[in-house]
């Protein structure tokens, strides 16, 4: 593994919906696109479970990047499309995910796949710090 914490995660001054708003912002600007939005903090609530924090997934694509991943394993579907969220924990927005490196590397050896998982990461890991920055994107 290329670090020994799994997660990527920006803490922000901003809102939790204006996180969620910078996110989207800064998902299109790196060539990537929101394929669903899983709001998970008002599917619990709906449900009548009482939680207090707010969490939405965002599932996000490069659909170049996508294509070679499936293109060398099909079976990497499953690990597919990133997970981006935007969540509140005591009081504090945060942004992260699960590195693509860290997860990739444990489902495969290949090292082509590897180059992308990092490429992904990079840009990824550039998307949420562009949506966590306290500048205007």
């Amino acid at each position: 593994m290329s670090n020994m914490n799994p997660f990527f995660i920006c803490k922000t001054i901003k809102s939790f919906e204006q996180a969620c708003a910078d996110l989207k912002q800064s998902v299109a600007s790196h060539g990537f696109g929101v394929l669903a939005v899983h709001d998970l903090g008002d599917t619990l609530r709906i449900k009548g479970i009482e939680f207090h924090e707010n969490c939405r997934v965002f599932e996000v694509c490069n659909p170049h990047q996508a294509a070679r991943v499936l293109n060398a394993d099909m079976a990497l579907n499953m690990a597919l499309p990133c997970r981006i969220s935007v969540y509140t924990e005591d009081g504090q927005t945060r942004i992260g995910m699960i590195r693509p490196v860290d997860m990739l590397s444990t489902l495969s050896h290949d090292p082509d796949l590897m180059d992308i998982a990092q490429q992904v990461e990079d840009s990824t890991k550039a998307i949420i710090h562009a949506a966590a920055s306290s500048t205007a994107l």
